[in-house]
């Protein structure tokens, strides 16, 4: 869970939207498609990693992970949602 205060100040490096925590539902989504090797970040790469948090745009079109509490803001990681199912 990421403190309050750095979480009102993050946004989306690309479209500048608020950042919030991904819900549980998303999450599980996102990390079953993982363990099926069906997701790919921005810049086309496979994830492979399982999450344990996330951040998340408020019309839900992108995700970014949340690694070891730091949240990795980097245009190139975040995953496009909805994922295809």
């Amino acid at each position: 869970m990421l403190d309050s205060k750095l979480l009102s100040i993050l946004c989306c490096p690309e479209t500048r939207q608020p950042l919030s925590q991904a819900d549980a539902d998303t999450i599980a989504l996102v990390n079953n498609a993982i363990q099926a090797g069906s997701v790919k970040n921005i810049a086309g790469e496979n994830v492979a990693d399982i999450l344990t948090d996330a951040l998340v745009t408020p019309d839900g079109s992108r995700l970014y992970p949340v690694r070891e509490g730091i949240p990795v803001l980097l245009a190139d990681e975040a995953v496009l949602l909805p994922l295809e199912k």
